[in-house]
């Protein structure tokens, strides 16, 4: 009698459940465990988690981790601080990058996080870091626009009719020479 069970994507999950099914059609611990790839110690661990809290022990549980070092009302007032302005930290140039952002966490509040950490925690506030851009001081923008429209245009057309002529030239050149 085939046992259901519920369809998961956790594959170490959906290999519990199996085990389960084996074990109620009444296969050993020894044989499930060479069925399945896993250790007899491994079936017998779910086993007796299937006794103790029946069905429901064969579930994923998820991974605790480690607790945040904010709470989560610290947290809502990282965009306050933020919108004084980088220069009232001390930093020069207004922008915000996740460093700078850390070490304004770790001044309020006395916590410490890597700047990888901070862009994930950034974007759960919806908060972005901004970079510079930098354009040098003699950058003309209409210039840049006419030499678009007109020059990049031109050498586009004369790369693609190169590159056509070039693939005629191997298309001949291989139908030419043959071994």
């Amino acid at each position: 009698m085939a046992t259901t069970y519920p369809r998961t994507l956790d594959w170490k999950e959906r290999r519990r459940w199996r085990a389960l099914e084996l074990k109620r059609d009444g296969w050993t611990h020894e044989e499930i465990a060479e069925a399945l790839a896993v250790t007899k110690g491994a079936v017998s661990q779910w086993m007796k988690r299937v006794q103790e809290q029946g069905d429901e022990g064969l579930h994923t549980r998820p991974r605790p981790g480690a607790p945040p070092k904010l709470i989560i009302a610290q947290k809502e007032l990282i965009p306050e601080f933020l919108s004084h302005g980088a220069e009232s930290y001390g930093f020069r140039g207004e922008v915000w990058t996740c460093a700078r952002v850390a070490k304004v966490i770790e001044i309020e509040f006395e916590v410490s996080y890597n700047k990888d950490h901070v862009g994930r925690l950034l974007k759960e506030l919806d908060w972005t870091p901004q970079k510079p851009i930098e354009r040098a001081l003699q950058r003309d923008e209409k210039k840049i626009a006419q030499w678009r429209t007109k020059v990049w245009r031109e050498l586009k057309k004369k790369r693609v009719a190169k590159a056509a002529r070039l693939s005629l030239l191997m298309n001949l050149a291989s139908t030419c020479f043959r071994l």
